[in-house]
């Protein structure tokens, strides 16, 4: 492909990533494998630390639309606050841990639990519907701990599906709504990205020419995703999930398959 499409290929794609992941997280299914594909020749760190710049640009632009406006999604800040402290931490031990275990090990496991999560979502047709918290004091910080440190180390490790994965927790666990819980996984996907990107900047594989780009559309796609959850409710958020979650499906089916082989 002729260099000069590059560039805007990679805009587009991230666009599309983050209009996506501002509804129903899942932006990584479309930003990462574009990347690949169209930076054959650049160091698979290097091609990850680019898209986390991307990804947190967005991630904090969509987070921020949630939580402005007259349509402000309510928040359960202490229970959040505490996911995301501990999922930043986590996720620079999965990081690290990278390289000493073996990924394919993971990859089933993560597909079984989506499998579980789209089951389970389309039999309870009121799964998300109503916001009612049922969790409260010590015990709902104490699972917010737990949560963050779970998927926070995902996130670091392999990551994909982090930002579905948190939506259906915070829907499961603690009985919030679609909305609330894809604005309070936005928090927790904010701090994974930090702590991620932090990383990727201190060994110096980001590419800054690519990114900042990328970052400035992924923001725009988030924004614009994040308005249309609102706009259209919780409903429209639990079908669009549904979908996206069978992307996953079909794509860690895909890998594994050919991990096998």
């Amino acid at each position: 492909m002729a260099p000069e499409f590059v560039l805007p290929l990679l805009c587009f794609f991230a666009f599309l990533a983050g209009l996506i992941d501002g509804m129903v997280g899942g932006g990584g299914l479309i930003q990462l494998p574009a990347l690949l594909l169209l930076l054959p020749e650049v160091p698979v760190p290097t091609v990850l630390g680019t898209g986390k710049v991307a990804s947190l640009a967005g991630t904090a632009a969509s987070l921020q639309r949630y939580l402005s406006g007259t349509g402000a999604v309510p928040m359960r800040w202490r229970t959040v606050a505490v996911a995301a402290v501990v999922a930043g931490c986590f996720a620079l031990l999965g990081a690290r841990a990278v390289s000493g275990l073996d990924k394919n090990l993971v990859r089933p496991l993560v597909l079984l639990l989506l499998v579980l999560m789209a089951a389970y979502t389309f039999w309870r047709k009121d799964f998300g519907s109503l916001h009612a918290p049922r969790l409260h004091g010590r015990r709902e910080l104490l699972t917010g701990a737990a949560l963050g440190a779970a998927l926070g180390f995902y996130d670091g490790f392999f990551g994909p599906g982090t930002g579905s994965l948190l939506l259906f927790a915070f829907v499961g666990l603690f009985g919030y709504d679609f909305l609330s819980a894809s604005a309070s996984a936005k928090v927790v996907n904010v701090a994974t990205n930090v702590a991620g990107l932090a990383y990727f900047v201190s060994t110096g594989q980001v590419r800054y020419p690519i990114a900042l780009p990328m970052a400035a559309c992924n923001m725009l796609g988030s924004a614009l995703g994040a308005r249309l959850a609102l706009r259209r409710g919780t409903g429209f958020v639990r079908v669009l999930f549904l979908v996206v979650v069978s992307g996953f499906i079909l794509k860690l089916g895909w890998d594994t398959w050919r991990a096998s082989v």
